[in-house]
């Protein structure tokens, strides 16, 4: 087995999601545009035109790109379903991830690559049978465990189990991110309460909220402080190896509405991690780190999910991020001078100090992290400016006029 056996898929919401999950190491990434994708509401999605674009960069990448198109499809969405995969088509992209027939079908008919997405809860080895007439790739259902995807993954090469390019089927699962309370995604509550179906991608999350829960005689049930619909985000960095040794493929980040710092430190971190394994070198020490690292970027509190087949009920005891890091704006980019390596910008709020760390983002940049060494106004040197003024800095990595600039703090550090 080589590093390029196993795929780290990241997700992509924004160009500076994109930039990131590439400077992470992603060998392929997955996105929306528009609509008729599972976060046309929450994520900021591309539009039509983007196509060529993202082709473009993750071509000169040898970077994979996956068009998700995985909500229910009705009768008056399936001109605009054919348009969309049409359009990707010509563009270059690489596939589409689907789970309405309609969608599957179509993508067939025309010789698109299809994936399979976790919307068709795929859960055993018949059903991998069926779907091998349109796809070489499926997401299996998030609930199963490890022993249930090694039977399945075993099954297929015993069975020959053969997708459209006679090639074995390989299997992807979600190895990062958020978990619903649903069965692989399908939910009704936001449907229900607030008239924003999560099947067609505009989940409102209110499963995220404090409930109190009574019985009929107005008993309230105690709950010790959880929020008893909302789990904490899945982590698979520790058992990486398992996951690997059972036949998996494919590992899937979740995180489309995720800010680009997160995309790409858990897409490195997943990298770093299947490369040590494939090196020989994935150790506790490693695991102790990459753990860390992840905790700084946004999440719930991790668990293992379903696949060890702990006892369920790891619910978040907080609203909200548990990151061990903040990000604060501060300024925009101004100007990079190259031969100087000098990057420039306006602190337009808050203050900035040597010492400090610093986040920069943009469309083309992706993301740069780095501490303050140097300040500079006017060419006299600083240990600390204030907001209004522009200044210069040393700085590695090219900055743009469009760029943000942030601070990077301990979520325990007071604010200024």
């Amino acid at each position: 087995m080589n590093k390029k056996d196993i795929e780290v898929m990241a997700p992509a919401g924004s160009f500076e999601s994109l930039m990131a999950a590439i400077q992470g190491g992603a060998n392929s990434v997955y996105f929306g545009i528009e609509q008729l994708n599972m976060r046309a509401r929450s994520a900021n999605n591309f539009v039509f035109d983007d196509l060529e674009k993202i082709a473009e960069i993750c071509g000169k990448e040898g970077v994979r790109t996956y068009l998700t198109l995985n909500t229910i499809i009705y009768d008056h969405d399936l001109s605009l379903m054919k348009r969309i995969i049409n359009r990707a088509q010509e563009a270059g992209i690489t596939a589409v991830i689907a789970s309405d027939q309609a969608v599957i079908n179509y993508a067939s008919s025309i010789g698109f690559e299809v994936h399979i997405s976790t919307q068709t809860n795929i859960t055993n080895l018949e059903t991998i049978k069926f779907f091998a007439h349109f796809a070489d790739v499926m997401v299996l259902a998030r609930e199963l465990s490890l022993k249930q995807v090694k039977d399945i993954t075993d099954g297929i090469v015993k069975d020959d189990v053969r997708g459209p390019s006679g090639e074995l089927v390989q299997i992807e699962i979600f190895a990062h991110g958020a978990l619903c309370m649903a069965v692989s995604g399908k939910c009704y509550l936001s449907l229900h309460t607030n008239n924003s179906s999560a099947n067609r991608g505009a989940c409102v999350q209110n499963c995220r909220r404090t409930y109190e829960v009574k019985d009929e005689d107005g008993n309230e049930l105690l709950i010790d402080n959880e929020y008893i619909m909302s789990p904490k985000d899945l982590c698979t960095i520790g058992f990486i190896d398992d996951i690997i040794k059972s036949g998996v493929r494919v590992l899937k980040i979740e995180g489309r509405g995720r800010a680009p710092e997160y995309v790409k430190t858990v897409t490195q971190c997943y990298r770093e991690a299947v490369d040590a394994y494939i090196d020989g070198t994935y150790t506790k020490e490693k695991i102790a780190a990459w753990d860390q690292k992840l905790a700084t970027v946004y999440n719930r509190g991790f668990w293992d999910g379903y696949y060890l087949g702990q006892q369920l009920g790891e619910w978040s005891d907080v609203h909200g991020s548990k990151a061990t890091t903040r990000k604060r704006y501060l300024g925009k980019g101004v100007h990079y001078y190259p031969k100087a390596g000098i990057a420039e910008f306006k602190l337009e709020t808050h203050s900035l100090k040597v010492g400090d760390k610093i986040l920069v983002t943009g469309p083309t940049t992706g993301v740069v992290e780095a501490e303050i060494k140097e300040l500079m106004v006017d060419e006299v040197l600083y240990q600390e400016i204030k907001k209004g003024v522009t200044f210069t800095t040393p700085l590695d990595t090219t900055i743009r006029s469009s760029d943000k600039l942030y601070i990077v703090e301990d979520v325990d550090a007071p604010t200024q």
